[in-house]
């Protein structure tokens, strides 16, 4: 457990310094410089002098001290976006040459080191495993057995490793979806979404697992919510609801019982429907109450659960849920990440059907941040709408005499093209040829 020292010493009368994100503001009392910066540039040797939040809400040691530690930074990566450090010009040169970079990452596609083609094969295997370690924990949940949540690392894990090779295979797992598994499959779609927002947002390697964890188990406490409200169709009742609210803590006090596991996992289930307004549950937390994590999460989980067929109603458009979004950031979401998600999402989210302007149809294989509207597709009907050798177009960077843009999104399934179909049919090719 992490304790706070209130320290004697007197506070500075030097007047409060806000620099920019990423500039130097000199300390007129040594050679010693101050910088804010975004908290994934954090190395050791630099010492924190101040946080984005007050120091009570960040479960740090000390109120003021120097990076020593990988866990220090992590726990700061956790909770904050930015910290204002000190240090001198070689400490702190390195971080200043990667702001100008780290301010454009969420401009620029992921990176991939495998095509989709021969990612699917292992994405799958991870999404299936991933699913069984679910479904096995809804089992002991109900029966009152003990959790051992820790199996769910290794797991996490091979996800992660999927999502660094290439996001897309699993966003189109994530996009297979069942009406009557809906917790444990929303639970799985948070983790993958998380995960890849985590990389999209430039967090550290290291942080990813973490993250993915914190998506996987934000919705346990849904698992004690008695299942005629969780499945109720049409509008809950004041009383109904507020036992739908006590999820959060529900799911706290499991997890609260794994002290191997990490405190931020607690804390986004616990806060994961706080708003920056003030309007969320269980505490209507204010914005700087909110962690990083909570709040990266609070967007996915809001996400999917708009997007995804329920018992008692279908999901809505995924443009639908873009839109409802960005008109609620800045009040319920943070506005720097629903604008940073819709950029990884894209307008038409990978593993969409959609017809082009050439009347061909196609299969969303990945997006562009800056061009929302141009993805790379999959060519896998032709303009007579027969079936073609799949081909891949890149809609930014056309070939020349391949020119087309997307005319509308399709629902799955239309002439025949279905994205279980497509993913099943890669697999096959790979267990023939493998890689």
């Amino acid at each position: 457990m992490w304790f706070r020292r209130k320290t004697s010493k007197k506070p500075s009368r030097r007047p409060t310094i806000h620099p920019q994100p990423g500039t130097l503001a000199p300390d007129t009392m040594s050679r010693i410089q101050r910088v804010r910066l975004p908290v994934d540039l954090l190395t050791p040797g630099m010492r924190v002098v101040k946080l984005d939040r007050p120091w009570t809400e960040v479960p740090v040691l000390f109120q003021g001290f120097t990076i020593e530690t990988p866990d220090q930074a992590r726990i700061l990566r956790q909770y904050c976006e930015w910290v204002l450090v000190e240090g001198d010009d070689e400490i702190l040169s390195s971080a200043l040459d990667k702001v100008a970079l780290h301010k454009q990452r969420t401009s620029r596609p992921m990176s991939e080191t495998r095509p989709l083609s021969k990612e699917i094969p292992r994405a799958r295997k991870a999404w299936n495993n991933t699913q069984v370690f679910v479904e096995q924990v809804t089992r002991n949940i109900e029966l009152g057995n003990d959790l051992n949540l820790q199996d769910a690392r290794p797991i996490i894990r091979d996800c992660v490793e999927s999502i660094k090779a290439n996001a897309s295979a699993m966003f189109w797992m994530s996009r297979i979806k069942s009406r009557d598994a809906y917790t444990a499959e929303h639970c799985l779609r948070v983790a993958i979404f998380t995960v890849a927002f985590a990389r999209f947002l430039g967090m550290p390697d290291e942080d990813l697992e973490i993250a993915g964890m914190c998506g996987l188990l934000h919705d346990l406490g849904k698992l004690k919510v008695p299942p005629e409200i969780l499945n109720k169709p049409g509008a809950l009742s004041r009383e109904e609801f507020a036992i739908m609210q006590q999820h959060t803590t529900f799911g706290y006090e499991l997890l609260r019982a794994d002290t191997t596991l990490d405190p931020i996992i607690r804390d986004v289930t616990r806060h994961h429907h706080e708003r920056i307004d003030g309007s969320g549950y269980p505490q209507q937390l204010q914005e700087w109450q909110i962690s990083r994590f909570a709040r990266l999460v609070s967007i996915v989980d809001a996400f999917d659960a708009m997007t995804s067929d329920r018992c008692y109603r279908d999901g809505i458009p995924a443009s639908d849920a873009i839109r409802i979004l960005y008109q609620n950031r800045g009040r319920q979401f943070d506005t720097d990440m629903v604008e940073a998600f819709i950029r990884m999402v894209g307008i038409y989210p990978p593993g969409t059907l959609v017809e082009l302007t050439t009347g061909e149809v196609a299969l969303i294989v990945a997006v562009h941040p800056g061009k929302k509207l141009k993805p790379r597709v999959e060519v896998l009907l032709d303009t007579e709408k027969r079936a073609v050798t799949p081909r891949t177009i890149d809609l930014a960077n056309p070939t020349p005499g391949e020119q087309s843009e997307i005319t509308r999104p399709l629902p799955d399934g239309s002439f025949g093209i279905s994205l279980q179909a497509r993913i099943h049919q890669l697999v096959t090719d790979h267990r023939v040829y493998p890689s």
